[in-house]
């Protein structure tokens, strides 16, 4: 994809299970497991988004098991 087709596509911010976030070109079939969270943005703003969103990298399930011990 060039600049120039990335500039024009429009994106969704994607979570999984594991509280894991991607974002998935608007349009194209979310891959199972995950889920769009919110509507079709740029790609900058899709990744500005997760930066705000995703502040600890850990998968849910570890976070969950050190929580426990």
């Amino acid at each position: 994809m060039t600049s120039t087709e990335d500039a024009d596509q429009s994106y969704l911010v994607v979570v999984n299970d594991e509280e894991q976030y991607s974002i998935w070109p608007e349009g194209r079939e979310v891959p199972a497991g995950w889920k769009p969270v919110g509507t079709a943005r740029s790609k900058q703003d899709c990744l500005d988004h997760i930066e705000s969103v995703w502040t600890d990298m850990r998968p849910r399930s570890l976070r969950e098991r050190m929580a426990a011990s």
